[in-house]
């Protein structure tokens, strides 16, 4: 399969700059799997779409001010260092620009309270880098840092929390799941209140969701990998849910941590761990039965993903028709429901 087959056309200004006034009004394509033509909502009309038999399953890993700038010691070469992935309690995977000017040994300066030590070349370019501070990280990282918002959103947000889902617990994230910034603590109780229940994962979203495919063909693509964990509560939930429920996924990285834990017969399995899972059509999806989803970029492997669970042909069809409709497209844009 060839990455020119994920190819569609999108006019720039369709690409949302802000998000919307309330997070549950941007507007909902409904697309079902069995066929028919797409259905066209608002948000908050999904909870006519989620049966009190379902299992919605959220990730609430919390975007953390992951972009830091310093100096090079010695030289006062200015540095970005974005933080990816934490190996240990003081070092991280790390994107550094630029990363020719800091090999192993290189100290950068962030500021009085930080710096941080190249330790490493890792795969794909990335610095392994040490942190020396004095006090507590997160708080320097709050003063110190911003959030890494990608690259297509030209400005911050007026409010940097609706870079944050209503349910963001665990900090880890460079970026957000931004399938789950639609929801409001009031949606998410009128789902409940209907009695579907609601359980949670964790997959700190790093570079493996947005690395761009440089291969022709996608199967040589490989994922870089992000943590995640399955909560026991969560395995419960998922693995008891009453006859007929489908477990419907709250965007592609909950996917990608549900069927990486998946056993046969729609079950999950609790524990941690890294995946590195790859999801592109011909794939037999083990847990997700529904998926609710943004509109994703031309050729990445979140387009891929969501072909394997609903059809390339089909996908690309109703995304030209959110172009003709003038749906808004990417991290602040509109949804999908995918059933």
């Amino acid at each position: 399969m060839k990455i020119t087959d994920f190819d569609y056309y999108l006019p720039e200004e369709l690409i949302a700059q802000d998000p919307a006034p309330r997070r549950d009004e941007s507007r909902l394509m409904v697309l079902r799997k069995n066929g028919g033509a797409p259905e066209h909502r608002s948000f908050k009309d999904i909870v006519d779409y989620i049966d009190p038999r379902d299992v919605l399953v959220i990730n609430n890993t919390k975007v953390i001010p992951a972009r830091l700038w310093g100096k090079k010691d010695g030289t006062g070469t200015v540095i970005e260092v974005l933080l990816l992935n934490q190996i240990n309690s003081n070092t991280w995977e790390t994107l550094v620009r630029p990363g020719r000017r800091v090999p192993p040994g290189t100290k950068v300066i962030f500021g009085e309270e930080l710096q941080g030590t190249v330790e490493a070349v890792l795969e794909g370019g990335c610095r392994k880098i040490s942190f020396d501070y004095v006090g507590q990280f997160e708080p320097i990282l709050d003063k110190l840092g911003s959030v890494p918002l990608p690259p297509y959103i030209k400005k911050q947000p007026a409010d940097p929390q609706r870079y944050q889902t209503v349910y963001a617990r665990h900090p880890g994230s460079a970026a957000a799941p931004t399938a789950g910034l639609h929801f409001t603590p009031e949606l998410l109780d009128k789902i409940k209140s209907r009695g579907t229940a609601v359980a949670s994962v964790i997959l700190h979203v790093g570079l493996g969701t947005f690395r761009p495919v440089k291969v022709e063909d996608i199967t040589e693509h490989k994922m870089h990998s992000e943590y995640y964990e399955i909560p026991a509560n969560t395995e419960t939930i998922i693995n008891n849910r009453q006859a007929g429920g489908r477990t419907i996924a709250v965007g592609t990285t909950t996917t990608r941590c549900l069927e990486t834990s998946g056993v046969p017969g729609g079950k999950v399995r609790a524990g941690t761990g890294w995946t590195d899972i790859f999801i592109y059509p011909g794939y037999n999806f083990k847990v997700v039965d529904g998926l609710i989803t943004n509109f994703h970029l031309p050729r990445s492997t979140l387009l891929m993903m969501v072909s394997a669970l609903v059809g390339r042909e089909r996908l690309l069809s109703a995304y030209d028709e959110a172009v003709r409709m003038r749906y808004r497209f990417f991290s602040f844009g509109d949804a999908m429901l995918i059933i």
